[in-house]
């Protein structure tokens, strides 16, 4: 089996659109080619489909474009973090091994259970159901949180050292491992908590694209021998291809999305998750 290049760039936009929308990219790299249909439904049905390391190169391009829109913003966390650990202790510095904490319990679960969970679950049906219960997660969290679309008093770091404890940290981390469920969005989950600890929709995304970054950033370096190997060096062009399309949409709905939680709520995508989630369960039933 092979990608095409037409296959390659359709592909990378979804994942790049997906990636940090929180309507789960996993769900749509599971769901797009069960909807097409045709050549298309082999890539998650075939056991010896590429498909698997070439959405590894797509999400390392991701990874790369977040790390690009933040990289100022990283840059001053590393810093502050590895400062405090020399007693200079900072906001900035407390955020750090927040995300740190944050990392832990995902990575940790990732490792042990990705596999298995992706044989059982990565389905047309369960990413439908798993895409319309992430709608339900969405909506609860806007009608739980108490709405604070005001601007925010004082910095984003500020914010976020104020009312995320280590406790709520590893819960988002514990959250996070959710999207291991393909449906269930990685950005929509860690949003949510913040919502629900009191961060307005601005922080609170800004605490989510913070915390998105290690996790994907992982797990593409974790399996890139694998998509590098000598196996796909045929295919390794539409990697390429498919990878810079990915790296393009994400800056683009990153910097969409910023501007976006500013002002709006999460409502919108929870509609469009259960209007997709649930014509998806009708589809593949």
């Amino acid at each position: 089996m092979t990608i095409t290049y037409f296959q390659a760039i359709l592909t990378g936009f979804v994942q790049g659109i997906t990636e940090l929308f929180p309507v789960s990219s996993l769900g749509h790299a599971v769901l797009l080619p069960a909807w097409i249909g045709g050549s298309w439904s082999k890539f998650t049905s075939n056991a010896e489909s590429p498909y698997l390391p070439f959405t590894v190169f797509l999400h390392f391009a991701s990874a790369l474009a977040l790390f690009w829109v933040f990289r100022k913003r990283w840059i001053e966390l590393i810093a502050a973090g590895l400062g405090s650990a020399k007693k200079r202790k900072t906001e900035a510095g407390r955020v750090f091994w927040l995300l740190v904490i944050a990392t832990l319990p995902v990575g940790i679960i990732g490792l042990v259970f990705e596999h298995d969970l992706r044989t059982l679950f990565a389905k047309p049906l369960a990413a439908s159901i798993f895409l319309t219960i992430n709608g339900g997660i969405l909506f609860a969290a806007e009608r739980l949180s108490r709405k604070r679309l005001d601007p925010v008093i004082g910095s984003a770091n500020h914010e976020i050292a104020e009312h995320i404890t280590p406790k709520v940290a590893i819960t988002v981390g514990f959250g996070e491992s959710l999207a291991l469920f393909a449906g269930i969005s990685r950005f929509g989950v860690t949003t949510s908590v913040g919502l629900l600890r009191r961060l307005s929709h601005s922080v609170a995304s800004d605490f989510a694209f913070l915390a998105a970054l290690p996790v994907i950033l992982a797990a593409a370096v974790y399996k890139i021998p694998e998509a590098l190997s000598s196996q796909y060096a045929s295919m390794r062009p539409q990697m390429f291809v498919g990878a810079g399309v990915s790296f393009v949409a994400t800056y683009f709905s990153v910097n969409f999305l910023v501007r976006w939680f500013k002002t709006r709520t999460m409502y919108p995508f929870a509609i469009y998750c259960f209007v997709i989630g649930i014509a998806s369960i009708i589809r593949f039933m």
